[in-house]
This record gives structure tokens, C-alpha cells and sequence, in this order.
């Protein structure tokens, strides 16, 4: 059986007030006591039971992140600035990784709820406004990331992928190319939709231009790789000219699909490729990627700051913060 504080205390020869004084108010304690009571918990083994502690505190020390994937460099950088701001006040992070599923994010929120998360932060599939706000009712505030909120009741920090998706197409349709396709998916993914929304601005201002839409499940290495498989085996004359991926990791998935043994598909030559995100696989691709940058870990620093301040006070009103995307340019756009 694991010891209590009741068991250290009477190694000790203290009271239990003792020994809490020593493990949160050490100061209360003289040094002589301090001793008896570390040399106790060393030989007992005790471990003291944070979680508990904190549920008597009414808020744990913990901030919960939900991303959509956590296979995404992008959401791993993200959860990188946000741990590292949240560290600097004495916060850890507690990572979950919703997979773009809807059950499995649910999961997490409860998981979040029952444990008094000091706050949560989450990139959401779909609207979970009902569900945020019930949590901010109970105490726990939350903020959106990498999303903006539609009715902005809820604290966000995103970037403007409308801006993004219309900086990627118009830098293709600037190179000349008319034949677009935009590859990506689920749409019920708000960044997907955006990024698209975007893209199709940019083609309307060009009316001898077009955008084919190609649906796929996932934001994946796996789903780029089988949309370009299809179209290395459409006829020459029927493929776009220019490919716009929803991310990075969807537009290395084209990019292999393109290139592999007898496919005959240069890039950019035949096919302009740029992607989304700018991760860091980015730009060691074969052919390096054009991309369009977000400030991922700056996102998760300013997320982490605006709960903290409305775990703070509860009366702030939502902020929206919205960080412009930026265009690089490399190998995979120029010729």
C-alpha cells in the first residue's frame, strides 16, 4: 500500500499540518523539521497526490490542448509555443489528439472537465460552441486556436486562411497557370474551408481561369499521395496545370505521387505545387515547396496568454487575433 501523509507525519513525529507546511509552505517550517520530514518521505517512498490537492484547489496547473492531428508538424510546433509560454508561469500542457474525429475530441473535453483543467485550448472539428461554453460556465475558460469563432463568443488565435488560400492561387495564376485544383479535406474542417473560400476568390478575378475541387478524408501524407495517383493516370491534357494542398503534408503526398517511377509528371514544369503551413519537411522536399507560412508556435505563446489572463478574470471579453499568412516561394512554383 502506497504511504499517506498520516504515515510520514508519524515517522516524522510532526502533524499532518506539518508535514503539508513543509511540502507548500516550506518557509513556516525551521530547518531542523523540514529534515525529519524529507527524510520520512524518502524513506517511505511518498508521493504526493497532486491531482487530489488540486480538485481541493478547485483548478489543476494544468492547460489541456486538443489538436486535430498531432502528426502534423504544425500542430506540433503549435503545442511547442504553447507549452513554453505556459511553463514560464508555472503551467504544464496536457496534449490530446483528437485525429479529426468528433468522439474522440469529446472524449478529451470531459477528460479535461473532470480533471478542473485550469483551461483548455483546441483547434475543434466542427462547432462545439455549446460545448466550449459549458465548460467556460463551470469555471474552465477556453480558447480556440488555429480557428476563428464564428459568433466570437469564445477567445481565438488563427490565421486569416482566407487570405492564405487567395495568396496561394494568386501566386500560381501570377506564374501563369489557369488550370487549378485545390486538394483537401474533410470540409468540415474550417481551416479547409477557409484555405478553399480563399482560392476561390483569387480564380474568380481571372476569368479565363478554373478551380477543380478534389475532395480527400484526411489532411495526410496517405490522402495527397492517392489524389496524385489520380491525376498521374488521368491523360496529359486533363490534368490542372497548378496543384493548391491544404497543407504541407497533403501536398508532400502529391509531390511523391507526381514524381514516382513512370508517372512523367515534372514539377513544376508540367504541374505547379505549393502547399500550406510551411513546415520545416517543407523545404528538404525533393523538390522543395512553395508554401504558405503561419506562425505556429506564436500562435500557441498568444493562445496560452489569453487564457491565462481570462482564467485571471472571468468578466474579459473575447478577443479575436488574427496573424496574416505569408507566401514562400520555392522550387515546386518556379520554373
Amino acid at each position: 500500500m502506497a504511504a499517506s501523509v498520516k504515515d510520514v507525519a508519524a515517522l516524522a513525529g510532526v502533524s499532518v499540518g506539518t508535514v503539508s507546511n513543509v511540502m507548500n509552505r516550506p518557509e513556516k517550517v525551521s530547518a531542523a523539521v523540514a529534515s525529519r520530514v524529507q527524510s520520512a518521505i524518502a524513506e517511505l517512498g511518498f508521493v504526493r497526490n497532486d491531482a487530489a490537492r488540486q480538485l481541493r484547489a478547485g483548478r489543476s496547473s494544468s492547460i489541456g490542448l486538443v489538436v486535430l492531428d498531432v502528426r502534423n508538424p504544425f500542430f506540433t510546433d503549435l503545442a511547442r509555443g504553447a507549452e513554453d509560454r505556459a511553463a514560464a508561469d508555472g503551467f504544464s500542457v496536457i496534449l490530446g489528439n483528437s485525429d479529426e474525429k468528433a468522439d474522440r475530441e469529446a472524449t478529451y473535453l470531459d477528460l479535461f472537465e473532470v480533471q478542473r483543467m485550469h483551461g483548455v485550448l483546441i483547434s475543434p472539428f466542427g462547432d462545439i460552441t455549446p460545448r466550449l461554453r459549458q465548460l467556460r460556465d463551470r469555471g474552465i475558460p477556453a480558447i480556440l486556436v488555429d480557428r476563428t469563432s464564428a459568433d466570437t463568443s469564445f477567445s481565438s488565435v488563427s490565421v486569416d486562411d482566407v487570405a492564405g488560400g487567395a495568396l496561394a492561387v494568386g501566386h500560381l495564376l501570377a506564374k501563369g497557370r489557369r488550370r487549378i485544383a485545390f486538394i483537401g479535406g474533410p470540409l468540415e474542417i474550417q481551416q479547409v474551408t477557409d484555405r478553399l473560400a480563399g482560392a476561390r476568390i483569387a480564380v474568380a478575378a481571372h476569368p479565363d481561369a478554373s478551380l477543380e475541387v478534389i475532395p480527400i478524408d484526411g489532411l495526410t501524407v496517405i490522402a495527397g499521395r492517392t489524389a496524385g495517383t489520380d491525376l498521374v493516370g488521368r491523360a496529359p491534357t486533363d490534368r490542372p496545370d497548378a496543384v493548391f494542398a491544404a497543407n504541407d503534408l497533403v501536398a508532400m503526398g502529391v509531390l511523391q505521387a507526381l514524381m514516382m517511377q513512370g508517372a512523367d509528371v515534372r514539377v513544376p514544369e508540367q504541374i505547379a505545387l505549393i502547399g500550406y503551413d510551411d513546415i520545416d519537411f517543407a523545404s528538404a522536399a525533393v523538390v522543395p515547396l512553395s508554401s504558405i507560412r503561419q506562425p505556429s508556435a506564436l500562435i500557441g505563446r498568444t493562445a496560452v496568454e489569453i487564457l491565462l489572463e481570462e482564467a485571471a478574470d472571468s468578466t474579459l471579453a473575447p478577443r479575436q487575433v488574427v496573424f496574416q499568412p505569408e507566401l514562400v516561394v520555392r522550387e515546386s512554383t518556379l520554373e
